[in-house]
């Protein structure tokens, strides 16, 4: 299929190395990036509140982040790095370290050798520190440190990232390339510089030339449609490029392409993890997961990996107990 091959096509694309930052996760709930504090909004965790400024981060300049987070709270630091999409990774194993030192206000410090410190941490040897041992460390399971760290290929709005920010192909076929590289170009250079809005512009326009030319099912008309999905998101309109990627993804699991909707269930996993209100995440979430669900019983990359899966219905729990404590008079 034609995106397959253009999958082929952006995977040899070179990706930009992950930039550093240090991160502390305070034994008194608050955190700080690279010094600058990062506060969690009511009802959200500060370890969520951390993931969701490096996701942030990363999107910001088109490439993973990595972090060396020393979470005091569990005594130990976490090599991790964040894509675009949210999803997180450990980089190696967490190491034990000491329970940090108080000033004479109580407060910890944050200075640069503290920071310094908290890199040098990671460098301990497995001999001089002990695996962490909960089941989950700083958001990703245990599960996930015995795994080798192998390359996985961008999935969801980390791969249409790749494209905006790459010099790769701009379309997928030969009458795509004729009609919308001009209009893709214009559009890939407003995201870069951070103008949504004309950027939204251009592709709704791109997309209504393109259906009326190809064919509303047309892999480039699909391929338009994912970026427009990116750019609601980038915009902070998270319920669109939520509606957006999952239509794609119901449209690609009919046409029986796993792959290719498994990569919209995850821009729409993404997107969804960005909706604040309970109530609309419940209510996003139950179709997000019964298509995901249903993906997961076929053969492909979801049931190849459950656990992003098993993190959204945590999340289902975790906005069900949200909305019944709003609820209370």
């Amino acid at each position: 299929m034609a995106r397959v091959s253009f999958e082929k096509k952006r995977a040899l694309q070179p990706v930009a190395h992950p930039a550093a930052v240090s991160v502390q996760v305070f034994g008194t709930g608050d955190a700080a990036v690279d010094g600058a504090p990062v506060m969690a909004a009511p009802g959200e965790e500060i370890q969520q509140a951390v993931l969701n400024h490096l996701q942030r981060l990363a999107i910001s300049v088109g490439a993973p982040i990595r972090a060396t987070v020393r979470d005091d709270r569990a005594g130990c630091v976490v090599p991790l790095e964040v894509a675009t999409d949210g999803s997180s990774r450990m980089t190696g194993e967490p190491v034990r370290v000491p329970a940090p030192q108080a000033s004479g206000t109580g407060t910890p410090t944050t200075t640069a050798t503290t920071v310094r410190a908290e890199a040098a941490a990671t460098a301990v040897p497995q001999s001089a520190a002990t695996a962490i041992p909960p089941e989950v460390i700083f958001g990703v399971s245990r599960e996930a440190v015995a795994s080798a760290v192998a390359h996985t290929p961008a999935r969801g709005f980390d791969a249409v990232a790749e494209e905006v920010l790459g010099d790769g192909p701009l379309t997928e076929t030969a009458e795509g390339a004729e009609l919308l590289t001009e209009p893709m170009t214009r559009i890939n250079e407003a995201v870069r510089a951070g103008r949504l809005d004309a950027a939204a512009e251009l592709a709704d326009r791109a997309l209504a030339e393109a259906a009326a030319a190809l064919g509303v099912h047309h892999a480039e008309v699909l391929h338009l449609r994912e970026l427009s999905a990116y750019i609601a998101y980038l915009a902070g309109d998270p319920v669109r490029a939520f509606q957006l990627s999952l239509d794609l993804a119901r449209l690609r699991r009919r046409a029986r392409d796993g792959e290719a909707a498994y990569d919209n269930v995850q821009s729409a996993a993404t997107a969804w993890r960005a909706v604040r209100d309970p109530e609309e995440g419940l209510r996003l979430g139950r179709d997000l997961i019964d298509l995901w669900t249903e993906l997961a019983a076929e053969p492909g990359p979801a049931a190849d990996d459950p656990r992003p899966l098993e993190s959204a219905r945590a999340r289902m729990v975790r906005l069900s107990d949200r909305a019944a404590r709003a609820a209370r008079p």
